[in-house]
């Protein structure tokens, strides 16, 4: 156990995590050369397109140090905040992390909050300074920084270009001597942590685990902790670019384990797995619940489809240990589920990777929270999506649920993220001073206003900073409508939103506004209305494709020309009252970004 060494890399997101990665492959030559390619960890096609890592991705190297060979288990994370979930599991998993940062940049939001969940884990910090190569490189301003943040010499910072591999191989070194080695008991009951899993349609659910205590081996009888549930072990092994299966793995170890389930519900993210015969007294203690920041409804396209959604989700849960999901109903769109989300970039990522690894097409409703209904009559009703609404003539009052937001921030940013609590009807409950320069704010918000775009706006503004954390506390009465969006006439269920009445009105132009741009144009006019009720508040027309009818006419009486005109309008006419709109896909994912 003294020569296996747990790490993981750890920045803000585009600071060159995964390229250093592919540098110590080439260094440890746990790669061939003619496997090399950059970031060979990014192995999703959608990682390559964004430019980001969306999962964390496992790797061993092997590393010969003074005479000894050392096994460096490697743990890639990704940067944007909307996989931070990703990153705490791969930080309960490791004892060391690389700190990078960029050198062009200096410390970032995610740098921070990186840092201090590998702090609280008792994690060994590397600070590297990233791109000294650039021409617009603050090697010396970045590095005090670091030193600021971590209380450390600048002689300990190591500076290095990971694209050219400039004074990457010391890094290899300071990874043997400074991260401890795993602090675990080979001979005592297995204890194994389950940090990740992905569902193989050959042999079932594949679990990645770190074991903490003990061994386990090929052929061992197993149990898991939170389902209870017997498996037999068919094979373990390590993780190098591909599974390697071994006969045993040892205590302080990363590897993968099949025992052929079939289910992908049998497996949990945190869970903790032992022997049959000599259990452990315990589970370890796993990772923290995740907390959904967006929840939107997602519909299979064919409503028949419903049965193989569920399916999908199931073994897609497996892979994104963030995702949330619980079934509900739509009059107009049928059966389906409604999803949590840590982020609108992440509902994006998992829409598109359900189409693309599970040829699986969603409609998306737009992001809501779930509120509580009083009618006349004195019942109480749970509406989760505005089609569950009852007429405005049935309703009482509504309570909507408010959450207490803990913001940390710069205090240079203090004015900008005051003006945004108070614009999304917050109230200021305190304030004080951390340091001199780091100020909490604590505030009462609506959580339907921090649903939808209030994360990715307090990012802006504090330029990446502030750090966001709630907790649900109570339900209070407010003045809410239902805004409905009605094309040609029909109410569009999926576009329909419960809103603020304040905010109705402009939110309804500028959604259509926004739908004229995105809905084709078809061989009628198509008006787009937002109303509350029967009360129109908006509208905008998409014009006809027009056909010059009158082109043949040259001369001649104009009332042969008005003749082929009306004629033309009658058609129109008839083709509006049997025409249907479809809406692309697009224009649901176009209403998270209104501003933009």
């Amino acid at each position: 156990m003294s020569n296996i060494r747990n790490f993981c890399i750890i920045a803000h997101i585009d600071h060159g995590k995964s390229t250093l990665a592919d540098r110590l492959l080439e260094l440890t030559q746990t790669l061939s050369a003619r496997d090399m390619e950059n970031q060979v960890l990014d192995d999703m096609d959608l990682e390559r397109e964004k430019g980001i890592t969306i999962k964390s991705h496992a790797i061993q190297m092997e590393y010969l140090y003074k005479g000894e060979r050392y096994k460096l288990n490697l743990i890639d994370t990704p940067g944007h905040v909307d996989f931070s979930y990703e990153v705490s599991r791969s930080i309960a998993s490791c004892e060391g992390a690389l700190l990078v940062v960029d050198a062009t940049q200096g410390v970032q939001a995610q740098t921070i909050s990186n840092l201090y969940m590998a702090i609280d884990h008792g994690l060994e910090i590397i600070p590297v300074v990233n791109k000294i190569d650039m021409d617009s490189a603050q090697v010396d301003i970045v590095t005090d920084e670091v030193c600021d943040l971590l209380g450390c010499q600048p002689e300990d910072v190591y500076k290095i270009s990971a694209r050219t591999g400039e004074g990457v191989s010391p890094i290899l070194d300071a990874i043997v001597e400074k991260i401890p080695g795993p602090a675990g008991d080979p001979s005592a009951p297995l204890q194994a942590l389950i940090f990740d899993s992905v569902f193989n349609p050959f042999r079932g659910v594949i679990a990645y685990f770190k074991i903490e205590n003990g061994s386990l081996a090929k052929g061992d009888k197993v149990k898991f902790f939170a389902t209870g549930m017997e498996y037999d072990v068919e094979e373990v092994g390590c993780l190098k670019m591909k599974l390697v299966p071994t006969a045993r793995v040892e205590a302080g170890d990363v590897g993968y384990v099949i025992t052929g389930i079939k289910s992908a519900v049998e497996v949990k993210v945190g869970d903790t797995i032992t022997h049959v015969v000599e259990p452990c007294s315990e589970a370890i203690a796993g990772f923290e619940e995740v907390k959904p920041m967006v929840f939107a409804g997602m519909y299979p396209v064919q409503a028949d489809k419903f049965e193989e959604l569920r399916a999908v989700l199931e073994k897609f849960k497996l892979n994104d240990a963030s995702f949330f999901y619980e079934p509900e109903s739509s009059l107009a769109l049928g059966s389906g589920f409604r999803c949590g989300f840590l982020g609108l970039l992440h509902l994006e990522i998992v829409q598109e990777r359900l189409f693309r690894e599970f040829d699986m097409d969603v409609i998306t409703t737009v992001p809501n929270v779930s509120y509580n209904v009083y009618t006349t009559q004195g019942e109480v009703i749970t509406v989760h999506n505005p089609s569950g609404m009852p007429a405005p003539t049935l309703i009482d009052h509504i309570e909507e649920p408010y959450i207490r937001a803990q913001i940390i921030s710069k205090t240079e940013f203090f004015g900008p993220i005051m003006k945004l609590c108070l614009d999304r009807r917050g109230t200021l409950i305190s304030q004080h001073y951390i340091t001199a320069d780091r100020i909490e704010l604590n505030y009462d918000l609506p959580l339907s206003e921090i649903v939808f775009d209030f994360y990715d706006k307090l990012k802006t503004i504090s330029k990446g900073y502030a750090s966001f954390d709630y907790h649900l506390t109570d339900f209070r009465p407010a003045r809410l409508v239902r805004l409905d969006i009605l094309l040609n006439g029909e109410p569009a269920d999926a576009l329909s939103t419960l809103i603020h009445e304040d905010n109705a009105y402009t939110f309804g132009r500028r959604m259509c506004e926004k739908l004229k741009e995105l809905i084709p144009r078809q061989q009628f006019d198509i008006p787009i209305q937002a109303a509350i009720g029967a009360k129109i508040i908006a509208r905008e027309t998409v014009k006809q494709v027009r056909k010059d009818v009158t082109a043949k006419c040259y001369g001649g009486d104009v009332t042969r020309k008005r003749k082929l005109l009306e004629k033309q309008k009658e058609g129109k006419k008839r083709m509006r009252q049997i025409g249907t709109v479809q809406v692309p896909q697009s224009a649901f994912m176009a209403v998270l970004k209104l501003d933009s």
